[in-house]
């Protein structure tokens, strides 16, 4: 049976339409005036007695324009009234322009589907109205593709707001949004998803803040400055020099610097005094190697600058002493005091005890990857590592270590173990000015974003100021979901990572609640706004499992346990 619409000055015959017995009636519709192929206006009238129905025609709200066969689902992006003043007296005419996304489909089978881009554009007059909640969900499924949800949508917290695990994590990931907005409980919800969607991921946190413990009580350790054990010979030498300089090396330290870390490594791994003089000797002197020469006189495995071989900071105190006496000095004996100085400086500073105080008790890297990666698991696949207790001179260096680590670890495990490194404040070991930030962490970042995927290597990076990232590693994170964003920079920088980021969508940024989120790229079907949902209080990110307003109920230090603390003791 075919229905003749009466409305205006136009009159069509369309399908009946096969809304649900619970479907609102009256769904707003009005009529297509006008279509440039990406986007479409739409009249209608609103009367002048009572509002309009809710969530109609309203800013960031799907609809759809029935073409009898198929549906076209376009989004809201601006409402206007055709007269500039509004009348109290009579029904007002108002122009809504949407941008067209797709369209509904059915198949052979008759069962209706949602594709990208429009094969059959709206003729002038065409009906528009809100969207059905079938078609809504269409637009969203995920298809073949197995989701997770992790909230719902805005226009409908009937439909779940689901996405794909496996292309979320493998294509690398991003959130970001101004503070307050609930980046946070957004990330603690979507890590949740990821290790019980992939049990044997290893996740580790980047936390400058020290708030995600308490969002993971049962899955996660936390590792912080007291309980962490990273040697410092587990450092490369570009990454030890930054905490001994404190990232202001002259080109003659870095050089005297190399030196002695290769003599230390070749001592430690002496198997007599007498070799260690001949190995000493040779790397003092930088004798050249004798090809011929026995087997005890070639140079030791490991003894380079880089490679995570132990040595003990006694040999190198040793050989800057051994150094500074030589007859014929290579360095001025000023610079070698000097880097002496710094050295034992940190070697007796308690804030860097993590380096330092039992660097020597093991002479593998085994258990400190074991603690920090989560091998075996124990049921704890999380990973928090709190950066806040650390001195500021060496978190960039830490973070270079952990990252590096992390992409070896997934490179020569063959993929078996994989690792998603999680960077809270990202923008401070990335930053989008090359001279800022710390070479090494952005190298190993970058390697992770760039080829991480092919060994089990991911990256989620998470931000406030998109537009103080690196626009690369923004780039490789496949899915952003993007949260309240007032900069014009930043809501720019989104627009020009996302190729479906359109400018209808990016301008509802500014706007957009607490939780709520614009999801785009290969982890979702199609561009959604959606809510996430809420965890529970004892899931939600705390400094130190308390927000700074709670302070007042906790009990205040003494002076010396405060100074203490501020000075690296004990907490």
């Amino acid at each position: 049976m075919q229905l003749a619409v009466n409305k205006g000055p136009f009159e069509t015959d369309i399908v009946p339409e096969r809304r649900d017995v619970a479907q609102v009636a009256d769904r707003s519709i009005g009529r297509v005036l006008a279509c440039n192929g990406a986007r479409a206006t739409i009249g209608t009238t609103l009367p002048r007695s009572g509002t309009p129905g809710p969530d109609t025609w309203t800013i960031g709200r799907m609809i759809s324009i029935n073409l009898g066969r198929s549906r076209i689902v376009g989004i809201v992006y601006e409402i206007r009234a055709v007269k500039e003043s509004w009348d109290e007296q009579a029904d007002n005419a108002v122009h809504i322009d949407v941008e067209l996304l797709g369209e509904v489909l059915d198949n052979e089978g008759g069962r209706p589907y949602f594709q990208n881009g429009i094969t059959t554009y709206p003729a002038i007059g065409a009906i528009a109205h809100r969207i059905r909640a079938g078609d809504l969900a269409l637009v969203h499924d995920l298809g073949a593709r197995t989701g997770v949800a992790i909230g719902h949508l805005t226009q409908d917290a009937t439909i779940p707001a689901t996405v794909c695990i496996e292309d979320l994590l493998s294509r690398h990931f991003a959130l970001v949004g101004t503070t307050g907005v609930g980046k946070s409980s957004a990330v603690a919800l979507l890590l949740r998803k990821a290790v019980a969607a992939r049990p044997k991921l290893r996740v580790l946190i980047l936390d400058p803040h020290n708030e995600y413990a308490h969002a993971f009580p049962d899955k996660a350790v936390t590792v912080d400055a007291q309980s962490l054990d990273l040697p410092f010979w587990m450092f490369r030498l570009e990454e030890f020099a930054d905490v001994v300089f404190r990232g202001r090396p002259a080109p003659d330290e870095i050089d005297i610097l190399r030196e002695i870390v290769a003599a230390a490594r070749a001592r430690y791994r002496a198997p007599s005094a007498q070799d260690l003089t001949r190995d000493l000797g040779t790397s003092l002197l930088k004798r050249p190697l004798d090809p011929n020469a026995p087997r005890d006189t070639a140079p030791k495995p490991g003894a380079s600058g880089d490679t995570p071989v132990p040595y003990r900071m006694t040999d190198a105190f040793a050989v800057i002493d051994e150094l500074t006496g030589l007859h014929e000095i290579r360095y001025p004996r000023a610079a070698l005091r000097s880097l002496k100085v710094r050295l034992e400086a940190l070697y007796g500073d308690p804030r860097y005890h993590f380096m330092f105080a039992r660097a020597n008790l093991v002479e593998s890297m085994a258990p400190v990857i074991g603690q920090i990666f989560r091998i075996p698991q124990h049921g704890r696949p999380i990973c928090v590592f709190q950066l806040a207790g650390l001195p500021a001179d060496v978190v960039n260096s830490v973070a270079s270590v952990l990252s590096r680590v992390a992409f070896d670890l997934a490179m020569w495990s063959q993929g078996s173990f994989e690792v998603l490194l999680l960077c809270e404040e990202a923008h401070r070991y990335v930053p989008a000015d090359q001279a800022l930030g710390f070479a090494p962490t952005r190298q190993a970042i970058a390697r992770i974003a760039k080829e991480g995927r092919k060994y089990g290597a991911y990256l989620g990076v998470v931000t406030q100021r998109p537009g103080e990232l690196d626009p690369t590693i923004l780039s490789q994170c496949s899915t952003i979901f993007a949260m309240r964003l007032a900069n014009d920079r930043d809501q720019q920088i989104i627009r020009s990572a996302i190729a479906d980021a359109s400018t209808s969508t990016i301008s509802f940024l500014s706007s957009i609640g607490n939780r709520e989120a614009i999801a785009f790229g290969e982890g979702v079907a199609t561009p959604m706004r959606m809510r996430f949902a809420e965890l529970a209080p004892h899931e939600l990110p705390a400094m130190a499992g308390a927000s700074v307003q709670d302070g007042a109920g906790r009990r205040e230090p003494g002076l010396e346990e405060l100074v203490n603390r501020m000075r690296g003791g004990s907490w």
